[in-house]
């Protein structure tokens, strides 16, 4: 069988989406997936996001992005919610729209600590575009991991 398997793009604790603190992402509206929540991470500040997938870039904002994989699934990466909000401040894009990226490439740089001391949630959703709601089950949730880690594993185009 062919499928994907998707890295965590930060290191942190695996989570459910139904435990971020927003409505569209924790009801797997946007794409069925996991959380990760980067306020775990030894390190601290200033990290890197990681292309999830091999693939290229479609979409790409300094909070978010997606990389579309060869068989047309398309992964989306969420740094924050409400990071829209920053208009880019505290975010560092090392890539370009339309680049082909390698799965654990660095895509863009951040703070986490940053963006929680404004007030908001660094919890970084990673959710397969177009797929239903519970059709991603992940081992790591409740696991610490690295980025680059995997998270899950996702059959390919056409799955649930």
């Amino acid at each position: 069988m062919s499928g994907l398997t998707v890295l965590a793009p930060v290191a942190g604790q695996v989570v459910p989406l139904a435990e971020v603190p927003d409505p569209v992402f924790a009801a797997e509206m946007v794409g069925s997936g996991v959380a990760v929540d980067p306020a775990t991470d030894p390190k601290g500040s200033d990290s890197e996001a990681l292309a999830p997938i091999a693939g290229t870039v479609v979409k790409l904002h300094p909070h978010a992005f997606v990389v579309v994989g060869e068989d047309g699934t398309g992964i989306l990466v969420h740094l924050g919610i409400d990071t829209v909000e920053l208009a880019g401040d505290g975010f560092e894009l090392m890539i370009a729209e339309r680049d082909v990226v390698s799965a654990g490439q660095p895509v863009t740089r951040w703070d986490p600590a940053a963006v929680a001391a404004r007030g908001m949630s660094p919890a970084v959703m990673i959710c397969v575009l177009d797929s239903k709601a519970g059709s991603v089950s992940s081992p790591a949730i409740g696991t610490t991991v690295a980025a680059g880690d995997p998270v899950f594993d996702w059959p390919g185009r056409g799955a649930p």
